[in-house]
């Protein structure tokens, strides 16, 4: 709502808020940054970014100061940056620091090897709608080597009619492995809409088990 409404206030009634108080004490920090500046597409934010390689081909790991905000996985640098671009079109993107390396090792580890790693253990910048984070939630208490259909999900959240709307919320991710949508499947078991490609998905799952 705030990218489509003309003002801050009217964008936190239109997502449901019944308060101003009700969405800044429980709303805004979900964006990851003022609402005035998620609104300007992150103008005025510092994104930093590295990337590097995986079993899985390039991985792009981005981070605010509240915590990682972005992890993509791909072919090209180009387009994986290009990405980071669209989601925060007036941030200023920067290449981060030699520390920073740390957490991209932590991913890598945790792609390249789920099994081992319990969870990803690095501090994460979540952005999103409020039933997108209940989504994105929901699929973070599957364990690792079960899958469950996209109505599934939607039952678990109460809507037993909104698979569409969790599979669209599982596609708008931008934290892979961090927040597993590839545990997610189609009704009859078979692999699809992953947006880093259905392969990665195939053997994401296959590695869990």
């Amino acid at each position: 709502m705030l990218k489509t409404c003309s003002s801050v206030t009217e964008a936190l009634y239109e997502a449901g808020f019944s308060s101003s108080g009700r969405f800044y004490e429980s709303g805004a920090p979900a964006l990851g940054m003022t609402p005035s500046a998620y609104r300007k597409g992150g103008a005025g934010e510092e994104i930093r970014y590295a990337m590097g390689r995986c079993s899985l081909g390039r991985v792009l790991v981005a981070a605010t100061q509240r915590g990682i905000c972005a992890i993509f996985l791909g072919d090209n640098e180009q387009h994986l940056l290009s990405d980071l671009r669209s989601r925060f079109p007036k941030a200023r993107l920067c290449a981060a620091p030699s520390g920073f390396t740390d957490s991209l090792r932590k991913v890598v580890r945790y792609v390249d090897n789920p099994a081992r790693h319990a969870s990803l253990d690095l501090p994460l910048d979540i952005r999103g709608t409020a039933f997108q984070r209940r989504v994105w939630e929901a699929l973070c208490t599957i364990p690792a080597g079960k899958t469950v259909s996209y109505g599934q999900l939607a039952l678990l959240l109460g809507k037993p009619r909104a698979a569409r709307a969790v599979a669209a919320a599982c596609a708008a991710n931008a934290l892979a492995v961090a927040v597993p949508c590839h545990r997610a499947v189609a009704s009859n078991g078979s692999i699809a809409g992953y947006r880093w490609g259905l392969e990665r998905k195939r053997r994401l799952i296959e590695r869990e088990k």
